[in-house]
């Protein structure tokens, strides 16, 4: 008689992965580390156009993920290493190719800066991202400080480059991205912009015009655009507070006292 063979229990087969979403986070990757070998041979601007790309690879797959119900534990791993790379090393060498070099040690110090807080607001958005309110990123998101920096190469080979000075302004604004990214200023998340949903008319009148305005001087608007979602943080920030702290004055104005006798 045949030995009967043993029957697997339910869940303990193979599991594969998700091709499609996994696809476009490879696709992001891949523009990530072009822009950082376009940015070590020195076209910058190259360079700066890939992190673009691969914001709008990052940006897909999630969607794709969830429209086809193929979100997976995989894939978020897979998705943080990827922006580690194309939004946290690449923008650095990006930055210490193009205008920190002549700063040296403080130079290089200053993008490892930007790539270790970038990693540390990974870390955390992946502990924290089922605690938090979906509708705002607690931190500036890495993905928009590498898009600034890289807007801020296209808008200055626009304007005709800086004055001899950019190499101290760059150096700030890195030290001031990194701070913002482990900060816990709240930045809009527009999660809650469903393009399958129906919207008012003007929100599409809106969103028109957003792209005629971008198409007119790509690299200049794109480059104003960035600099105030990263301002619109701070604003947020205050506002909330300041809304906060007059709701607790009037919830303690209406509360009555209660008279000692």
């Amino acid at each position: 008689m045949k030995p009967k063979r043993k029957r697997r229990p339910k869940g303990s087969g193979k599991r594969g992965i998700y091709i499609l979403p996994n696809l476009f986070t490879s696709a992001s990757l891949f523009s990530g580390f072009f822009a950082i070998i376009a940015a070590i041979q020195g076209r910058y601007e190259t360079a700066a156009i890939a992190i673009l790309i691969s914001c709008v690879f990052d940006g897909l797959d999630g969607k794709i993920a969830r429209l086809t119900h193929s979100t997976s534990l995989f894939g978020t791993e897979y998705d943080s290493l990827s922006d580690l790379v194309a939004f946290g090393v690449a923008p650095g060498i990006l930055a210490f190719q193009w205008a920190l070099e002549p700063f040296g040690r403080l130079g290089w110090l200053a993008c490892f800066m930007y790539v270790i807080c970038g990693a540390l607001r990974l870390a955390r958005f992946n502990v924290q991202k089922n605690y938090v309110d979906p509708k705002f990123f607690k931190g500036l998101p890495i993905p928009a400080a590498a898009c600034f920096i890289a807007s801020l190469v296209l808008f200055t080979t626009a304007v005709g480059g800086l004055p001899e000075s950019r190499h101290i302004v760059i150096i700030i604004l890195v030290y001031i991205l990194s701070f913002l990214m482990v900060s816990s200023v709240s930045y809009p998340s527009f999660k809650e912009f469903q393009l399958k949903k129906q919207k008012p008319f003007n929100v599409l009148v809106a969103t028109i015009l957003v792209f005629i305005v971008v198409a007119y001087k790509p690299k200049i608007m794109l480059f104003f655009i960035m600099l105030m979602y990263i301002l619109s943080g701070p604003v947020i920030t205050l506002y909330r507070i300041r809304k906060k702290g007059t709701r607790e004055d009037t919830l303690l104005k209406e509360t009555p006292t209660v008279e000692k006798e």
